[in-house]
């Protein structure tokens, strides 16, 4: 046989992104792109044998903050640990350019409330090395990593670029600020942006407990903004929406400025655990915008929207007692020690909570409070619940989650889950993610290091959906679809996420039955020595991208072809 091909990946069944119906057959790959499909008679100088294996393209992580990461590592897991091979970053806002050198301090402070870096990680991990977003593209495109990534226009940097100490105060825009801010987004678009995103979420607060510089931003500067995307023909307005002051007033915020730009929303959409099902509503509102001729598209996370507490993470259910001071700085085995005494047991089960950052108070709520194991249950009955344990044993749930510590050492997990477990099932996740303007998304990739793991959501859909349904299930082509093409479409990468001749080879070799996630671990590898939460997966066989395996059986290979994508 002769060598032919790069590569060839022999007898898998094809899911090729579209939706369509699965095929049996070969796929041939040369200079990184797929040359056939079907049976590939000529060899290739490495095969992939995927019998009884799945093959899809790369899936597409819409939502991560790799905005630092991809500049200090080179491999952008969890992401790519989960089979994603274009990751966009840059999402709710915050990032780190356009940025005066003066204004680095003001821009980790955001980052590392909202999104829970420490502010030593990015302080020692990043160059610095621009000023203008174009610059920050340029370092981005200079580096090495795994898999592509693609970079929203942030809007608390971009604000605070045009307009000093007035836009980190959040004043006005007037006139003229305007002007500047669409005429910069009309550069970013040009030099590669992919869109420009913001954020209007109260809970959104920089590290010092203050609103960030685009809470209750203006809508006529949202429109300014995304002006400036008109005017370059392109891009995609990210938006994370205030669903605390209710979705009647906050859709309009879509709906005036998909309007007035001619450019495609994307935002985040969820469920409460309990109450009315408001979100039904937010979808026939996401209908009439598509009817009217506008385009917008909601990301739903498949499982429970949730922080991961414990004593060596962020969050815990004891962090803001006032007694906890009195050991918070000592070690987990000296915390666990401490614990013991009968004396810091009662005071810690008793008192209440101090103020602090919102995520503390939400690690608290013992009705949706779990305990996370290995392997993770991300759908736990209720009766599991603090809440749930304590009726049951006619306790407090305070004892539980405090007797749960001690029972592990200070290393047992909880799942605390905010939101998309409505009456402790998935239906209203199934539910959204089947409606045809829904796709997958709010992994939060490069974020939340100490209290979120959500970038294995791929394989948790696969696992939960495809693998083992039960009443709620998706098909495997509809499942692949969601995560690949469908999210690329809805965040203008129309390209992406399709195995077709000529197509880029971003494929995906799976054991669908193998497939499994594994309980979210401390890993220490960031700059400065800080902490992160990685989760690990069995089951990909090999992850390829532009025709180069970076991962072959759940381990990386080495091989850096991920590129900056620049949009059109």
């Amino acid at each position: 046989m002769t060598m032919e091909h790069d590569l060839v990946i022999r007898g898998g069944t094809i899911a090729d992104g579209s939706g369509g119906a699965l095929i049996e057959g070969d796929i041939a790959i040369s200079n990184g792109k797929i040359t056939a499909i079907g049976q590939v008679t000529g060899g290739g100088r490495e095969e992939i044998d995927a019998r009884d294996r799945i093959v899809t393209p790369g899936f597409i992580d819409v939502h991560t903050h790799y905005d630092g990461q991809c500049i200090w590592a080179e491999e952008l897991s969890p992401s790519s640990s989960h089979g994603v091979t274009t990751a966009v970053m840059g999402n709710c806002g915050v990032g780190f350019a356009p940025c005066r050198k003066d204004d680095h301090d003001m821009l980790i402070n955001v980052m590392e409330g909202v999104e829970d870096i420490p502010g030593v990680v990015m302080a020692d991990g990043l160059p610095w090395n621009w000023e203008t977003f174009p610059e920050y593209l340029d370092t981005v495109a200079k580096g090495k990593r795994d898999i592509d990534v693609a970079a929203y226009l942030p809007h608390s940097p971009l604000r605070v670029y045009a307009m000093g100490e007035r836009g980190a105060s959040r004043e006005p825009a007037n006139a003229e600020d305007l002007a500047l801010m669409r005429k910069l987004s009309k550069e970013a678009i040009e030099a590669g942006a992919l869109g420009f995103a913001t954020s209007r979420l109260s809970i959104h607060k920089t590290a010092d407990g203050g609103s960030i510089p685009t809470f209750e931003a203006d809508v006529q500067e949202l429109e300014a903004i995304c002006g400036g995307m008109a005017d370059a023909g392109t891009g995609t307005f990210q938006v994370v929406l205030d669903a605390f002051v209710g979705w009647d007033k906050e859709y309009k915020v879509i709906e005036r400025v998909v309007e007035a730009s001619g450019r495609p929303a994307t935002f985040t959409l969820a469920s409460g655990n309990d109450g009315p099902p408001r979100w039904r509503k937010v979808l026939d509102m996401i209908d009439q915008t598509n009817a009217s001729g506008g385009k917008a598209t909601a990301q739903i996370m498949p499982r429970p929207i949730g922080l991961i507490a414990g004593l060596e993470l962020t969050v815990h259910p004891f962090v803001l007692c006032p007694s906890w001071s009195k050991i918070a700085d000592l070690s987990v085995e000296e915390q666990v020690a401490a614990m013991r005494d009968p004396q810091l047991r009662e005071a810690l089960i008793t008192e209440d909570f101090e103020k602090g950052h919102p995520f503390n108070e939400l690690a608290r709520d013992w009705n949706w409070l779990f305990p996370l194991d290995d392997p993770p249950d991300y759908a736990p009955p209720k009766e599991m619940s603090m809440a749930g344990q304590a009726k049951a044993k006619g306790c407090s749930p305070q004892e539980i989650a405090y007797d749960r510590l001690l029972e592990t050492e200070g290393k047992g997990l909880f799942l605390a889950a905010l939101g998309n477990y409505e009456d402790a099932t998935l239906d209203s996740a199934h539910e959204m993610l089947s409606h045809p303007h829904c796709i997958p998304g709010l992994g939060d990739g490069g974020a939340h290091y100490g209290a979120i793991c959500d970038a294995s959501y791929s394989t948790f859909l696969l696992t939960q959906f495809v693998q083992n349904p039960g009443k709620l299930r998706f098909d495997l082509a509809e499942a692949v679809h969601m995560l690949s093409h469908k999210a690329a479409k809805a965040v203008g990468l129309p390209k992406r996420g399709l195995l077709k001749q000529g197509a880029k080879a971003d494929i995906n070799v799976i054991n669908l039955e193998g497939l499994k996630l594994h309980l979210p671990e401390i890993v220490r590898d960031l700059p400065a020595g800080g902490q992160r939460l990685h989760q690990r997966a069995s089951g990909y066989d090999a992850t390829i991208v532009s025709g180069e395996v970076i991962r072959r059986f759940d381990q990386s290979t080495g091989a850096r072809p991920g590129q900056l994508i620049r949009s059109a």
